[in-house]
C-alpha cells in the first residue's frame, strides 16, 4: 500500500503514512472481531462453547440452538481472529477457558462481550447521527434499539454484582442503616435491577425508582410484580420538570447525570430531596473533564465515542447542554458543589477502572 503527498512542498513521512495504514487494516479486523462478538453474545453460542469438548460447527449449532450455515461462518471469523481454536484434521472449534473467563455470562462482572454491544449499538444510529452532526439537535431515547437491554446488563455488571460487597461499604454504617430502615430513591433508574436488589435484600428500607422512559419502567414493574415485592416502586417521571419530593434518607444516580435534559437542576433537586442526615451515592465514568489527561485511560476513546453516539446526543435532543460521558471528575464535583453539597469524597473500587463514586452531603 502507498500514499502519496497531496500537496507539493509539503513534508510528508511515507513511514508514518504506511504504519497508519497497517494500524488501520489491524483495527478493522479488529472491529470486525467485537461485531462479531457482539453477535456470539446475544446468540448464546460463547456461552454453549464454554467448557464443552471440542465441538463441530453442527454440535455448536444443535447446542446453541441455532442455523448451522451461520454458526459456521461466525466461527470463521473467531478463528481469524485467534479466540477460538480450530483442529482442520477434525473440524472442530474450542473456547479456551482464559477466553471464556471474558467472554460467557457465568463470567459477570468481567463479560467483555456484553460490553462489545455499544459498539453494534453505535452503528445502528450512525445515519441519524450523521444527520445531527450537520443541523445540530439530537436524538431521542426511542431511537436506539435496544439501548435499555443492554443498560441494563451493564447495570448488572457493574452495579448490583458489586453493590453489597464493595459499592455499599463505600458509606460507612450505610448498611447498617438500609437493614434498620430507610427512604431511597434512584434516579436514571432505568430496569431498576439495583433498585430491585436492594428491596430484596433490605425489607425494611422503602425504595422508589424514577426514569424518563416507560419501557424500562414496564421492565422494572413487572419484576417487581413477580416477585412480589411490597417496599418498592418505580415512577415514569421528567426530573427536570417535576422535581423529587423528599426527604429521602438515601439517593443514588448510577451513569445517569450526565446525559439529562438539565444535570444542574437535577443536582440541586436531590440536594433539596435528601434528608439533612441523608447521602447522595453518584456513580459516573472515571476520567477527567480535560481531553489532554484521558490518553492514558485505558478505553477512551471507546467512552468519546459513546458520548458522540448517545449521551450527548441524547442530552442536546432534550434541549440539554450535552455533557458527554467524559464530562469528567472535576466537572461532576464542581456541579455537586454548585448544587449545594458541602461534603463530597471520591471513591474507586479496586476491579473497577470504568467508574468513580461521589458521596455528597449536606454542609454540616
Amino acid at each position: 500500500m502507498s500514499a502519496l503527498p497531496k500537496e507539493e512542498g509539503v513534508p510528508f513521512d511515507a513511514a508514518r503514512s504506511e504504519a497508519f495504514a497497517e494500524r488501520f487494516l489491524k483495527a478493522l479486523n479488529e472491529s470486525a472481531m467485537v461485531l462479531m462478538t457482539s453477535l456470539g453474545h446475544r446468540t448464546g453460542l460463547f456461552d454453549a462453547l464454554d467448557g464443552a469438548a471440542p465441538l463441530t460447527s453442527e454440535e455448536l449449532a444443535r447446542k446453541a440452538g441455532l442455523n448451522e450455515r451461520y454458526v459456521r461462518e461466525w466461527l470463521a471469523v473467531m478463528v481469524m481472529s485467534h479466540v477460538v481454536e480450530y483442529e482442520p484434521r477434525s473440524q472442530r472449534y474450542r473456547l479456551p477457558p482464559e477466553y471464556a473467563a471474558f467472554l460467557t455470562r457465568a463470567s459477570v462482572p468481567n463479560n467483555l462481550a456484553a460490553t462489545a454491544q455499544y459498539i453494534s449499538g453505535i452503528g445502528s444510529v450512525e445515519t441519524q447521527l450523521a444527520e445531527c452532526m450537520r443541523k445540530g439537535g439530537g436524538l431521542p431515547y426511542t431511537a436506539y434499539h435496544r439501548f435499555h437491554e443492554v443498560m441494563a446488563e451493564d447495570s448488572g455488571q457493574t452495579v448490583v454484582a458489586a453493590l453489597f460487597d464493595a459499592i455499599l461499604p463505600l458509606v460507612p454504617g450505610l448498611t447498617e442503616r438500609l437493614e434498620a430502615g430507610i427512604s431511597v430513591a434512584d434516579v436514571g433508574c432505568g430496569a431498576g435491577r439495583a433498585m430491585i436488589a436492594l428491596a430484596e435484600h433490605f425489607p425494611k428500607s422503602r425504595f422508589t425508582g424514577f426514569d424518563l422512559c416507560e419501557e424500562p419502567i414496564e421492565t422494572a414493574n413487572r419484576q417487581v410484580r413477580t416477585k412480589a415485592l411490597t417496599n418498592i416502586s418505580f415512577e415514569q417521571r421528567d426530573l427536570s420538570r417535576r422535581p423529587l419530593e423528599g426527604p429521602f434518607d438515601l439517593i443514588t444516580a448510577f451513569d445517569a447525570v450526565h446525559d439529562q435534559r438539565d444535570p444542574a437542576g437535577l443536582l440541586r433537586s436531590i440536594h433539596d430531596a435528601l434528608a439533612p442526615t441523608g447521602v447522595f451515592l453518584m456513580q459516573d465514568i472515571a476520567g477527567s473533564s480535560h481531553l489532554e489527561k484521558n490518553f492514558d485511560h485505558p478505553v477512551a476513546a471507546l467512552l468519546y465515542a459513546v458520548s458522540t453516539a448517545h449521551c450527548t446526543c441524547v442530552s442536546l435532543g432534550q434541549g440539554g447542554p450535552g455533557l458527554g460521558t467524559m464530562w469528567g471528575e472535576e466537572l461532576a464535583e464542581k456541579m455537586l458543589r454548585e448544587a449545594g453539597f458541602g461534603e463530597i469524597t471520591r471513591e474507586r473500587l479496586p476491579h473497577d477502572f470504568m467508574n468513580v463514586y461521589f458521596i455528597a452531603r449536606h454542609r454540616q
